[in-house]
């Protein structure tokens, strides 16, 4: 049976909408975002990227396969990318009650209202996200009716996002030949188990852990949440990993940490990317690959050092999709080839990491 207690969506243009209140009944301030994938909202949701942000989904219908079971493998639960859920809030515009999932354990409504994360039903989401495209991403308010309206509107992206999501403490996966540390800027599961397929044992490192200390043969830089400027002690250890020479490899916020490390700068998105549709461009080939990506911050290549160049090249808006070194095996890509959930279509650039890594091993 539907909530019929309202809730409201307040942008800080002035905009307000109106729907009703499911999840945890609670006020909440943030940055808003749209996402335009059709599927994958327990994936979204626990995707540590999205920390500090009011996520709009513009799909119309949420919630009709429920919420999986938290069956695990290799310490790593299969569904979800996190622990936990990380958005502040999640808006939709229609909320089913019912669901039928053969993996189904519970439904939306009951896993936001478990984990204390407020949700909007029943406004007009496309609309919002024509807003935020024409005037750029925006702050944003959820008002429960009957509860005080947050008085302050609060950017996330003054706080280190990264640090907060990142792990406190070193963790081991996997028991493969090949050993990768990865850097956890707020890594998605799907990362660890990508590389557990490919024979690795994985080491999970806070963000600002200086990983060139390790015994390793290959470095992986996950993504994250926030500002990337707020990673400085990450990109002095990546320009200490230069001069180790093995191979690293970046993801989304790991490129904009190899970008800055390697001499580039970074810059805040209009309204960012977030889909499972970006078509992304190969330097230099004709080949060109549809992938997901979940980000608020592009590199400028320009700052780059002569022996760096573009690895790919966003074809909607011409940004900047990855680096490359043009002798070492350094590289790096914005969106997200582990792509949970989907499209797969490049994950193949983790047995380009494995092949750098058995080539250093045997040289």
């Amino acid at each position: 049976m539907s909530n019929q207690t309202k809730a409201r969506l307040i942008l800080e243009d002035g905009h307000e909408f109106t729907g009703f209140s499911f999840g945890s009944p609670t006020p909440v301030t943030g940055e808003v975002v749209f996402n335009t994938a059709m599927t994958g909202y327990p994936e979204s949701l626990t995707d540590p990227s999205y920390a500090g942000q009011i996520l709009i989904i513009t799909y119309p219908l949420i919630g009709n396969y429920g919420v999986p079971g938290n069956q695990s493998e290799n310490g790593v639960p299969n569904f979800f990318e996190s622990d936990r859920i990380h958005i502040k809030a999640l808006v939709i515009s229609d909320y089913s009650f019912e669901y039928s999932h053969w993996n189904a354990l519970q439904s939306l409504d009951a896993w936001l209202q478990e984990q204390g994360v407020p949700g909007i039903y029943g406004v007009d989401t496309r609309q919002i996200t024509k807003i935020i495209r024409e005037h750029g991403v925006m702050l944003g308010k959820v008002a429960i009716e009957g509860l005080p309206v947050p008085p302050e509107f609060i950017d996330p992206n003054q706080d280190n996002l990264v640090a907060q999501v990142s792990t406190k403490e070193v963790k081991t996966f996997g028991n493969g030949p090949y050993k990768v540390v990865l850097v956890d800027c707020g890594s998605k599961y799907n990362i660890i188990r990508c590389l557990c397929d490919r024979d690795t044992t994985v080491t999970l490192v806070p963000w600002d852990f200086d990983f060139t200390t390790l015994d390793y043969d290959g470095v992986m830089i996950s993504n994250g949440p926030g500002d990337p400027k707020m990673c400085g002690a990450t990109i002095q250890n990546i320009r200490k990993a230069f001069a180790i020479g093995k191979p690293i490899f970046g993801i989304c916020m790991g490129n904009h940490l190899l970008s800055m490390a390697a001499g580039a700068d970074t810059y805040k998105l209009k309204y960012g990317h977030r889909s499972h549709n970006q078509p992304a461009l190969e330097v230099g080939t004709d080949k060109a690959v549809i992938t997901s990506q979940n980000h608020g911050y592009a590199v400028d290549p320009t700052g780059l050092g002569s022996d760096w160049e573009p690895y790919f090249v966003n074809l909607n808006d011409g940004t900047n999709e990855g680096i490359r070194h043009k002798s070492k095996p350094f590289f790096s890509v914005q969106f997200h080839p582990e792509a949970s959930s989907g499209p797969v279509d490049t994950e193949y650039l983790f047995d380009d990491f494995i092949e750098h890594i058995k080539t250093a091993l045997n040289s």
